[in-house]
């Protein structure tokens, strides 16, 4: 499954919100953890007068030596794992995406906070979702709360939509159940299309029997991948239906399951560094209070 967690910091306390759920994975899947911050240059000229760039060396090496105290000290946060630290320079987006080797699991914050040794971690964020074939762990990072030591992830929401596409995400779902011990929850919200209520004069659909069916095929479909995985060794697995727009249906579910994670693969189209993402993985990944796995979809 992963053989590496990889997880980019920008020392702020935004960022770190993603650590308790790093620490909590790589127990559970006794893989090393590779904590990184990027000396991003190109922030530090910006902020600079032409006059003084004679001390962009000095204030790099003086970052370099602040970023691996702070590295160090939260390497110390993960008792027993093995943890590598990392600093480079360039920029961050790129910086990642060099660093995720195959295998990586890249573990990071929505958006962090800007300044001279901070980069906006929101834009971050998107370009490496854009430019990675590698899965992604997203936590809403703000600096707000207390900082936790550590994080639950007692149930898996899995979102599907009847593709194989949605399908492909089951695999790693059952590993992570297995090991972090958590009950998966297949979901799936249903709506009549909308060009379904433009009738004829002379014809109007009975639009109950229409949304009937329309529930019926949906819970046989779930009822189907729930066998299925209770056959390949998972006991706790339920399905949820819901009537609704797909996005919100999906980050309400997880709301009512404590301790979640949603795991979905995302309708993406590869291209040259480019991962346009679905419509309903963008939407989640932007709204969600829980932290969402997100896999590259073929």
């Amino acid at each position: 499954m992963f053989n590496k967690i990889l997880v980019p910091l920008d020392r702020s306390n935004a960022a770190e919100k993603v650590l308790p759920f790093a620490r909590k994975l790589a127990e559970a899947l006794k893989i090393p953890v590779e904590l990184l911050e990027v000396i991003d240059i190109s922030a530090f000229s910006a902020h600079m007068v032409a006059d003084k760039a004679r001390f962009l060396a000095r204030l790099i090496v003086r970052a370099e030596n602040a970023s691996r105290q702070y590295l160090d000290a939260i390497a110390r946060s993960f008792p027993g794992l093995v943890v590598h630290c990392s600093r480079e320079r360039g920029r961050p987006a790129e910086v990642i995406l060099d660093k995720a080797t195959p295998g990586t699991l890249i573990a990071m914050a929505t958006h962090g906070r800007s300044g001279i040794n901070r980069w906006l971690l929101g834009s971050v964020t998107e370009k490496v979702l854009r430019g990675t074939n590698h899965p992604l762990f997203l936590v809403r990072g703000d600096d707000k709360g207390k900082k936790k030591q550590s994080a639950g992830l007692s149930s898996i929401i899995v979102p599907l939509d009847g593709s194989p596409l949605a399908e492909s995400v089951l695999p790693t779902v059952i590993e992570l159940a297995k090991v972090l011990q958590a009950s998966v929850v297949l979901f799936r919200a249903y709506e009549l299309p909308a060009k379904a209520y433009y009738g004829r004069e002379d014809y109007l659909p009975d639009y109950d029997a229409l949304k009937n069916g329309l529930k019926d095929e949906a819970q046989a479909y779930l009822d189907k991948h729930v066998a299925d995985l209770k056959a390949q060794g998972l006991e706790r697995v339920s399905s949820l239906l819901r009537e609704g727009a797909g996005p919100e249906e999906i980050i309400r579910c997880a709301k009512q399951h404590p301790d979640s994670l949603v795991a979905m693969c995302t309708h993406g189209r590869s291209g040259i560094k480019r991962w346009v993402l679905g419509s309903v993985t963008e939407k989640v990944v932007r709204h969600s209070g829980d932290p969402v796995l997100v896999m590259r979809g073929e």
